[in-house]
Order: C-alpha cells, then structure tokens, then sequence
C-alpha cells in the first residue's frame, strides 16, 4: 500500500490540520505529513492521535518535521 504524503511546509494552523483531516478521511493505513512550524507539529500529532493513528516523529532540516502516522 502506498503512502500518502501531505506537504504543509508554508502553512499556519489550521491548515495543517485540515490537509490531514481531508486524507484521513480516505481511511488510509499509512499517512506522512511534513510540517515546518512547532504549532502544526503538535496539532496534527494531538488530531491524530485523536483519529486512532500512531504518530512518529522525525525531524529533518530547517526545523521541519516529518510525522509518520499509522493506523492503530
């Protein structure tokens, strides 16, 4: 199965959650988000935790993260 990735690098809250939630809601087993603000790293973490998933963490250059997320 293919994982789908969401770039929110550039975007404020809520937007970053919202990109989530719209892929979210396709049920996939595996979603990767990459954010570049502490805000929407710990907002999309709290949303998906929330939406059943399991979320890792990896941070990458220039203060972006990656969040790994996986359904429980």
């Amino acid at each position: 199965m293919e994982t789908k990735v969401i770039d929110a690098r550039g975007q404020s809250c809520p937007i970053p959650i919202v990109l989530t939630k719209k892929a979210i809601d396709a049920k996939p087993e595996k979603l990767e988000v990459i954010v570049d603000n502490v805000a929407a790293k710990e907002n999309v973490t709290r949303f998906a935790t929330t939406m059943g998933y399991n979320v890792e963490l990896k941070d990458i250059d220039n203060g972006e993260t990656k969040l790994f997320l996986e359904k429980k």
